[in-house]
C-alpha cells in the first residue's frame, strides 16, 4: 500500500537530504519521484556545492533542471577518478626563456560544455612578460609586453580569464589575457608580500597586503580602491578566503601575532561599517590554514613549534552576531589536537568537507578526525612526498621522482581510496624541485625545476569525449 503524505511537510523533509539520498527518495513512487526533483531541493544543492549558481549557469551548462546540471557537474568533477593512467597524454613543455616558480590555471574547471577539456596555465617569466599556455596543445597562447620592472607575484580569476600582477615597484596590474595592455593600473605605498583575487556575492576584486601590514581591497576590472585598512604592525605570510568570501584570514607565522578574521562586507560596504568587522583566534605560530569546502564558517589551522617540533591543529567557527545595532564576530574553537610525538612533521594539509584533516609528511600520507583520531595512513618510503593538492573531490600527491598518485575522497565515508598513479616519463634528478602543483578536472600540472637547467611545466592531459 502506497504512503501518502503532505507535499509541503515532505518537502521540507526532502530538504535535508543529500544528493544521493535525494535519487533513492524518488524511486519509491511516481509522486515522490515529482517531489524529489523540485528544482528548489536541487538548486539549493548546487548552490551549497558550487556556490554562485544561478540561471546563466544553467544556460551556459545547457542544462534544462538543476537535477541535471548537479549530475552532469558531478560527471565533470570526478572525471579524473574515473578514469586510467591510460586516458592521460604526457606533456612536457620546456620553459627555455628562465621562468620564475609561478604558474596559475586561468581557464575555468577545465571541461566545457560538450564535455571538452581544455586548461590553460598563466606563467610569469624572467623577461618581464607574463603569458598562457593551452595545456592539451602545448602551445602558448597570449604574451604580454616587456613589463619596465620584475614581476613578483601573480594571481589569477580563473572564471573571468584574468590575471593580476604586482612587480618590484608595487605597481599592481590587471590583464585580460588577450589584450597587449593592462586593462587596469594602481600602486601600494609599500612592496606587496601577498595578493588573491576572489569573487564575492557584491563583485570580483583583489585583496593585496604590503610589508607594513595594510591590506588593500581593488575592485575588478578598473582596480578603484575600495578600501585599506591596517591589520598588523608589520606583513603578513596569507591570505585566506572562505569558500564563498564571506571571512577573510591574515596571518603571520609568529609567536606574538594571532591570526585575525576579517568579515567581508566590512570591506566592502563601507557606508554601513565605519569599521573593518574582526576576531583574533587564539593561536599562534600559524603555519598553515585550510577552509572547509563547502562549508562557509569552518576552518582549520596548523602550528608547529619547538624542539623536537610539536604539531598542533585547531579547528574553529566563524559567527556572525549583531547585539544592539553592533556587528561583531566570534571565532569558536571546535576541536583541537596534537600530533602524536612519533609522527612526522607534516609539510602540506588539507581539509574535506566530512571534517577530516589530511597532511603529509616526507614519507606518509596521514588522515585524521578534527579530534586527533587517527584514520589512516599511506606508506611511501622508500620515495619522499614532494607537494599535496587537495580539493573537495581528490588529493594528489607528488613524490621525488615526479610520479604521481591520485586519491579520491569517499563519498559517504571519511576515507580516501587510492585511484592510480601516474609515472613521470624523465626521472627528476636528486637536485630536481617540485615548485608547483596544480590540478582543476581535466589535467594536473607541475612546474619541476631539475638541478640548474631551466623550469619545465609537466602536465598530465586528460582526455575527456561527451
Amino acid at each position: 500500500m502506497e504512503i501518502h503524505l503532505p507535499s509541503l511537510p515532505l518537502m521540507k523533509i526532502l530538504s535535508y537530504l543529500d544528493a544521493y539520498s535525494l535519487l533513492q527518495v524518488a524511486q519509491v513512487n511516481k509522486n515522490w519521484n515529482e517531489l524529489a526533483s523540485s528544482d528548489v531541493l536541487w538548486r539549493n544543492l548546487c548552490q551549497k556545492r558550487w556556490l554562485y549558481c544561478d540561471l546563466v549557469t544553467l544556460k551556459l551548462q545547457g542544462k534544462e533542471t538543476w537535477k541535471q546540471f548537479f549530475i552532469y557537474r558531478t560527471w565533470q568533477e570526478h572525471a579524473k577518478t574515473r578514469a586510467k593512467p591510460e586516458d592521460f597524454t604526457y606533456k612536457e613543455i620546456p620553459l627555455e626563456c628562465g621562468f620564475y616558480g609561478y604558474a596559475c590555471y586561468i581557464s575555468g574547471c577545465g571541461l566545457t560544455r560538450n564535455g571538452q577539456g581544455r586548461s590553460v596555465i598563466c606563467m610569469v617569466s624572467s623577461m618581464n612578460t607574463i603569458s598562457t599556455w593551452d595545456i592539451h596543445k602545448s602551445v602558448i597562447t597570449w604574451v604580454s609586453p616587456v613589463q619596465p620592472a620584475s614581476i613578483n607575484l601573480l594571481t589569477t580569476l580563473p572564471e573571468m580569464h584574468i590575471a593580476v600582477t604586482v612587480d618590484i615597484r608595487s605597481t599592481i596590474k590587471l590583464w585580460d589575457c588577450h589584450s597587449r595592455e593592462a586593462l587596469a593600473t594602481n600602486n601600494l605605498e609599500s612592496p606587496c608580500k601577498s595578493l588573491k583575487a576572489v569573487i564575492s556575492k557584491d563583485y570580483p576584486m583583489v585583496l593585496a597586503g604590503d610589508t607594513l601590514g595594510n591590506l588593500y581591497i581593488f575592485r575588478i576590472p578598473d582596480l578603484h580602491l575600495i578600501s585599506t585598512v591596517n591589520v598588523f604592525p608589520h606583513g603578513f605570510d596569507d591570505i585566506s578566503c572562505s569558500p564563498q568570501k564571506k571571512w577573510v584570514l591574515l596571518s603571520k607565522n609568529h609567536p606574538h601575532i594571532l591570526p585575525k578574521v576579517f568579515y567581508m562586507n566590512s570591506f566592502l560596504r563601507t557606508s554601513e561599517f565605519s569599521d573593518p568587522v574582526s576576531t583574533i583566534l587564539e593561536f599562534s605560530l600559524c603555519q598553515a590554514v585550510f577552509w572547509t569546502p563547502r562549508r562557509e564558517d569552518r576552518i582549520t589551522l596548523m602550528s608547529r613549534s619547538g624542539f623536537p617540533q610539536i604539531t598542533k591543529f585547531a579547528t574553529f567557527d566563524m559567527k556572525l552576531e549583531e547585539i544592539r545595532n553592533k556587528v561583531t564576530v566570534q571565532g569558536k574553537l571546535i576541536a583541537s589536537f596534537l600530533l602524536p610525538y612519533h609522527e612526522e612533521s607534516p609539510n602540506w594539509i588539507g581539509v574535506s568537507d566530512k571534517d577530516v584533516i589530511v597532511f603529509s609528511t616526507e614519507f606518509s600520507l596521514l588522515l585524521f578526525s578534527m579530534n586527533g583520531v587517527h584514520l589512516q595512513t599511506f606508506q611511501y618510503i622508500p620515495e619522499m612526498i614532494m607537494r599535496l593538492c587537495v580539493d573537495p573531490v581528490h588529493v594528489i600527491v607528488t613524490c621525488n621522482d615526479g610520479s604521481l598518485d591520485v586519491y579520491a575522497w569517499e563519498e559517504r565515508s571519511p576515507l580516501l581510496r587510492k585511484c592510480y598513479r601516474l609515472q613521470n616519463m624523465r626521472h627528476l634528478s636528486l637536485y630536481g624541485f617540485i615548485n608547483n602543483l596544480l590540478c582543476d578536472d581535466v589535467s594536473i600540472v607541475q612546474l619541476v625545476r631539475d638541478g640548474h637547467a631551466p623550469y619545465s611545466l609537466m602536465a598530465y592531459a586528460l582526455n575527456i569525449y561527451s
